[in-house]
């Protein structure tokens, strides 16, 4: 153990090794050269889409599609999103649970005996393998209208690898503090408060290791994820010992007001999202966003259960009205990663893998979950509208971008493939 902290706070020491001016030039050189690193992004909402003027018309596929209505907000990034139809997470089962199954294709809801658990998310697959080197594996951004915006059970839109909610920040003040702003507690007290996590953590290791033997199947099957959330827990301080005197990076964002609610909510979100990418803060995101509040910030009186059960009238009108809202603000989130530039002058666009998307298309519809996809960093075939099989595994879409992305996985939650007319 002792070993280990020391490698930990030597690492730590390198990450934050002075410029010298002997090597300082080579240093400089190769920065300016290496490869930028991927990203992935992932944004969901609940109450899925107006199904009649959201998906682009099956009889335009391929690079000769059209925009629907409620995508023409994204006319100027034509040719660098896809639009993918025909998916659905077929273990999913819970009519507006908008976001809880999407990035997981959970095959069960609970053993006898548990209570409600998930399957690992997308996000989190992708963070074991991008996490490494950042000062967060993830950020999970969410929203406190979560359950009035239709996305069920979770804590964010990530669940661990035990299917267990990791827990998310809940709005853009949060959010900026979290990734931005330094730790007021001296480095003393800090290193001594994580020696002091790490000695009841072994104190409660070594409790769990005498009652382990003579277990029924079901306590040392309980027994056993008790031991792996002890083995999360030491992953993370020994993530918080690696990066505990290196400060944060200084935010290329203002600090958000105090108060944002619906669509100034998702679009400060979203210019956070860049800034963390752009000071290399983490490479993964998750953001759950509002719908209940966007309704209310476009002054829409409808509320937004009644909406997703629309008909042609003042519901329907507010259905279209939050999609084409939606596209203008992932629109002006594309403009951003475009607009910032890289090292080697590429641009923070050309290395994210990002979705966007819900698990319900619309009403109580689980099947053709509206998915559309962008950015250049999972080598996938953008500028396209595909229309695959009925029911095709959305996870096959995720598997798709993880192996993009460099991740090895074999599978993910219910994949049967990837999809090879995503590949470029």
């Amino acid at each position: 153990m002792h070993t280990r902290r020391h490698f930990l706070r030597s690492a730590s020491s390198l990450i934050a090794l002075p410029a010298l001016e002997s090597i300082g030039f080579k240093a400089f050189a190769a920065a300016k050269t290496a490869a930028p690193p991927k990203r992935m992004v992932f944004l969901s909402f609940g109450w899925g889409v107006t199904n009649e003027t959201w998906f682009p018309d099956v009889k335009t596929t391929g690079e000769s599609w059209e925009l629907s209505e409620g995508l023409k907000p994204l006319s100027q990034h034509h040719n660098d999103i896809t639009v993918v139809q025909g998916c659905s997470n077929r273990f999913a089962n819970e009519a507006h649970w908008g976001s809880t199954f999407w990035l997981t294709g959970a095959n069960r809801y609970a053993e006898p005996g548990q209570s409600f658990h998930n399957s690992i998310s997308a996000d989190q697959v992708a963070a074991a393998h991008l996490g490494k080197d950042t000062r967060f594996a993830s950020i999970q951004l969410n929203t406190p209208d979560a359950q009035n915006s239709g996305h069920g059970p979770g804590l964010s839109l990530a669940w661990d690898m035990r299917g267990k909610p990791v827990a998310g920040v809940e709005n853009p003040v949060a959010a900026f503090h979290r990734l931005f702003s330094n730790e007021a507690t001296p480095l003393s007290e800090r290193q001594a408060m994580l020696a002091q996590k790490r000695s009841v953590l072994d104190a409660v290791m070594e409790d769990a290791k005498r009652v382990q033997n003579g277990l029924t199947k079901t306590d040392t099957d309980k027994l056993d994820e008790y031991f792996q959330s002890i083995r999360d827990i030491e992953v993370r301080l020994g993530k918080d010992e690696q990066w505990l005197n290196v400060p944060k990076s200084k935010p290329p964002v203002a600090e958000p007001k105090p108060g944002l609610a619906g669509k100034e909510e998702i679009k400060v979100m979203y210019d956070i999202i860049v800034a963390a990418l752009q000071t290399d803060t983490t490479r993964v995101l998750t953001y759950r966003q509002p719908v209940g509040t966007l309704l209310q910030s476009l002054d829409l009186k409808v509320a937004p259960h009644d909406m997703s059960h629309y008909s042609p009238g003042d519901r329907m009108a507010a259905s279209q009205r939050r999609d084409t809202t939606q596209s203008g603000l992932l629109a002006g989130l594309i403009d951003k990663l475009k607009a910032t530039k890289e090292t080697d002058g590429s641009t923070l666009f050309d290395h994210i893998a990002l979705a966007y998307g819900s698990n319900i298309r619309t009403i109580h519809y689980l099947d053709n979950c509206p998915t559309l996809l962008t950015g250049g960093g999972a080598k996938l075939k953008l500028g396209h509208h595909l229309v695959l099989p009925k029911d095709t595994p959305l996870c096959n879409v995720w598997l798709t971008m993880l192996h993009g992305i460099g991740a090895d996985a074999e599978r993910h939650g219910d994949s049967t493939a990837v999809v090879k007319e995503l590949i470029s």
